[in-house]
């Protein structure tokens, strides 16, 4: 078995190599399970601002449910907790101690609904293989034991 330091090195060329843009249909089947599942009027759903040959999530801006989401991003703490704010298209963004983009301005956490996860692969079991950090996992940890309806997506 491969150490996941050489897993991520592995995927992260594979996912360089084989980037490709994408439209703002390729989130259809997220939309269609949104609306099926989600029947109130506003649906708090986290992103992460794209870098590094990821998925171009600001392509959702582009879809006709845009209107009933409400787009968090993650924040991360001097503490290295992460938390979901409030984020729309053309709020200004700094640069964290990862070099990662997230809001600049923030006024209370929420609690997403629907949870757009980066990754770098996944196997036939759906675990997840992200960064190294394990910022999303101990989000979830902390979260799914009292709001055990949040949907994640990787």
């Amino acid at each position: 078995m491969q150490s996941k330091d050489r897993l991520r090195k592995k995927y992260f060329l594979r996912r360089k190599k084989n980037y490709f843009d994408i439209k703002p249909n390729f989130f259809n089947p997220l939309i269609k399970i949104i609306k099926k599942r989600y029947k109130k009027s506003t649906i708090n759903l986290s992103s992460y601002y794209p870098a590094s040959f990821e998925v171009d999530t600001l392509q959702i801006f582009q879809t006709d449910i845009i209107n009933k989401l409400k787009i968090l991003l993650p924040v991360l703490t001097r503490n290295n907790t992460m938390y979901f704010y409030r984020w729309k298209k053309n709020d200004v963004l700094k640069i964290n101690q990862f070099g990662m983009l997230e809001p600049a301005v923030f006024l209370r956490h929420i609690i997403p609904d629907v949870m757009l996860v980066p990754l770098l692969a996944f196997d036939k079991n759906n675990n997840r293989l992200g960064y190294g950090g394990g910022f999303y996992d101990r989000y979830l940890n902390r979260y799914l034991k009292t709001h055990n309806n949040i949907m994640t997506i990787g």
